[in-house]
């Protein structure tokens, strides 16, 4: 429990990393599964969109080409304004520096879950709004760990996660032969393995949920995501707000006679 509560602290460890990142991974592939049944669209999926705008500039399908500028675009704007929320935060000496990007998603997905049938009318970029608002928190959330762990977890996206695990698994069934030094032997780093095994885990794991949720319940299936999220965010939030709280306080009782 104290480990839950300070999830979104300012002082990282590494297993506040990973059970962050665990929580996340599961939220990405749970919002990237019910997108696909949505939209049809895997909206952390920027490779794809990537690709698509390339394709289609050269077959001169402009819609398509403007629906994947606009998930790009939005994906951007949401680690944009994870940076921009971080670095303020630290400037104001605040502990929610990393709690406010997670508010920021937990409201973006109250949002979605209670208002998502109306998000689908067209956009300027020939996409549903709910591409775009997915997108966007996808690049939120994904800016958030990157910046937590120090660009060492991913959660929205699982090609780097599946390649490390390779690599890690090259190096457990690596032969080492006899009389090498200690030095030059090949060990795998059976940390980073059960770290991206658990975040690969959790993805499919909310993949599974969100198919199964968004299919059966519909868009109010994120709501418990979002409060999950809300919660995560709010002891940072409290810490500042009782902070200030005291500041306030301190420098009305010297005003005073």
């Amino acid at each position: 429990m104290r480990r839950l509560r300070h999830l979104s602290g300012q002082h990282r460890t590494a297993a506040t990393n990973r059970l962050l990142g665990g929580l996340l991974a599961f939220t990405a592939g749970a919002i990237n599964a019910g997108g696909f049944l949505l939209v049809g669209l895997y909206t952390s999926h920027m490779t794809g969109f990537a690709s698509m705008l390339a394709d289609n500039m050269v077959l001169g399908q402009l819609s398509l080409v403007l629906g994947a500028l606009g998930a790009l675009l939005s994906f951007t704007a949401g680690a944009a304004v994870t940076a921009v929320l971080v670095n303020w935060a630290r400037h104001q000496r605040l502990r929610s520096e990393y709690a406010l990007p997670l508010l920021t998603e937990a409201l973006l997905l109250l949002l979605f879950g209670l208002l998502g049938a109306t998000l689908n009318r067209q956009t300027a970029f020939a996409v549903p709004l709910t591409v775009l608002l997915l997108a966007f928190t996808m690049g939120l959330q994904n800016a958030l760990v990157s910046k937590i762990s120090s660009s060492q977890i991913r959660t929205t996206h699982m090609t780097g996660v599946i390649t490390d695990i390779g690599i890690e698994l090259g190096k457990l069934f690596y032969w080492n032969r006899s009389g090498l030094p200690a030095g030059s032997q090949v060990r795998a780093n059976r940390i980073k393995l059960r770290l991206f095994g658990t975040l690969l885990a959790m993805f499919v794991a909310g993949g599974l949920a969100g198919a199964l949720g968004f299919k059966y319940v519909g868009f109010v299936w994120v709501l418990p995501l979002a409060l999950m999220l809300l919660a995560v965010s709010l002891p940072p939030l409290h810490a500042d707000f009782q902070r200030i709280k005291r500041i306030r306080k301190a420098r009305l009782a010297r005003l005073l006679p």
